[in-house]
């Protein structure tokens, strides 16, 4: 019994790596440590993943899961360690010249590490989701998925837009979901002075009420917002559904205002200057 006690001892003590001169050992026994201490946090990160997830909606299992990666990397790093640290090994030589290396891969990855934490901070504060209409950096598009270090947004031309996370905490960000789907929307246009201002009020008004892609409740409104150099300026509100078809609904609601201004001998005046020349005696 005793000389199978030595043979295992023996076998565990093996040295697999011994430089000369280095106070470093790393033997069979602390390989089986460090293998073993990985195997259990992979089976323990496993339990505590099901555990927080069986009750969560899809879409927030996916954000968990994004964390949930970044999360397991740094316990195992942390696990073997500790592990080296236990089984007697002076983890100070390692950590001593990867410090260095790490200030340098620090400011190397430091775009890298921002968008990451900007995507745990996104997730975790529930300020963005899959779905929602925002515009950034004048760009606007759906998020289709968000990740850790980027969020993929659909364009309004099917395009797919990604952006790295940071953008969305270091530039202003517009949620046009964030309080619901519906949005306000305007089209402004001027008319020239001595039209009726009641009739192109009526017009505009049943522009916008009459479209098809227009709610009914809230119902459109029209302002009289200002009395311009060339014109009277106008602006019609109303409110959509969804905020990802408006550049369309303005569209054809400019095309039905030209037409009934037309019909109704209202003209849309252009800037004009008055030249006069004196002439020389």
């Amino acid at each position: 019994m005793k000389e199978i006690l030595q043979i295992i001892k023996d076998f565990l003590g093996y040295k697999i790596y011994s430089p000369e001169g280095s106070p470093v050992d790393i033997t069979v026994g602390v390989l089986i440590a460090v293998i073993i201490a990985i195997v259990v946090t992979n089976f323990i990160l496993k339990l505590v993943r099901r555990l927080v997830t069986r009750k969560l909606a899809d879409t927030d299992k996916n954000k968990f899961t994004s964390i949930f990666l970044f999360v397991k990397y740094i316990a195992y790093v942390l696990v073997v360690i500790f592990t080296l640290d236990a089984s007697g090994i002076n983890i100070t030589v390692f950590l001593a010249p990867f410090a260095a290396l790490a200030v340098g891969l620090g400011f190397a990855l430091q775009q890298l590490f921002q968008d990451i934490m900007s995507g745990i901070l996104i997730i975790t504060d529930k300020s963005l989701h899959v779905g929602d209409i925002v515009e950034v950096d004048d760009k606007v598009g759906r998020v289709t998925s968000i990740h850790l270090r980027t969020t993929r947004m659909e364009t309004r031309g099917g395009k797919v837009l990604i952006v790295p996370n940071h953008k969305f905490m270091s530039d202003p960000l517009f949620n046009w979901t964030q309080n619901g789907n519906t949005v306000r929307e305007d089209v402004k246009v001027g008319v020239a002075y001595g039209s009726d201002i009641e009739l192109v009020k009526d017009l505009l008004f049943k522009c916008a009420s009459h479209h098809p892609g227009v709610l009914e409740f809230p119902e459109p409104f029209v302002l009289f917002e200002n009395f311009g150099d060339s014109s009277l300026d106008f602006g019609v509100y109303f409110f959509l559904p969804d905020g990802f078809t408006s550049p369309r609904i303005k569209s054809e609601l400019r095309f039905e205002i030209d037409k009934k201004f037309r019909e109704n001998n209202i003209s849309i005046p252009f800037p004009q200057r008055d030249v006069h020349i004196i002439p020389q005696d």
